[in-house]
């Protein structure tokens, strides 16, 4: 199969002789011309010649949604919260960039007036989170990790190594023994690959 062919509106897709006009097209002076920006699609159906069309991205994208377990990647934090980019919602990868927050008092159930951020996350964590608020464009989705279920599940050691979970706070390099404090998430079997 071909790719398909981008176009971007005006411009000029064939002749009326070669073709009917479609969806997303605009007849002019005996030439076809695309109103839309997106896939030229021509379509044979039954008559002598092929509807030619411009369709847009069929796929839907998939948004996080309230109540979503989601996959990110930790880029930064400071005292009061961890900033993440989304990048799975389930198992389903994400095609554009979503940013989130996951605030201090969001990090675990129990005692939340002593997190400290740095001991949970750090930057490049793989962190399974919980959605609790929908963003917008100016704002952030506010993510938990405040479930058994859900926290760190990747990390790497300053030697580059990637940690092993000892405890529910704590994560050993397998290289240089050190242990490094995050919020360890209890994975469960169903997001395990093998």
């Amino acid at each position: 199969m071909s790719p398909m062919k981008l176009c971007v509106p005006g411009e000029r897709l064939c002749s009326t002789e070669d073709c009917i006009p479609g969806t997303g097209t605009d007849l002019r002076h005996g030439y076809i011309f695309a109103t839309l920006a997106g896939y030229v699609l021509r379509k044979n159906e039954g008559e002598e010649l092929p509807v030619i069309s411009v369709v847009r991205e069929t796929e839907a994208q998939l948004l996080p949604d309230v109540g979503a377990i989601v996959t990110c990647k930790v880029t930064s934090i400071n005292p009061r919260f961890a900033k993440v980019h989304i990048l799975y919602v389930g198992s389903t990868p994400l095609k554009d960039r979503f940013r989130g927050t996951i605030r201090r008092e969001d990090v675990r159930a129990t005692e939340k007036d002593k997190v400290e951020t740095y001991k949970s996350f750090r930057p490049g964590d793989i962190v399974l989170a919980k959605v609790i608020s929908l963003g917008d464009v100016q704002s952030n989705y506010l993510l938990t990790t405040a479930e058994n279920e859900l926290g760190v599940v990747v990390a790497h050691s300053e030697a580059g190594a990637q940690m092993v979970p000892i405890s529910w706070c704590e994560m050993q390099c397998p290289r240089t023994h050190a242990k490094e404090f995050r919020k360890v998430a209890r994975v469960q079997p169903e997001y395990l690959q093998a």
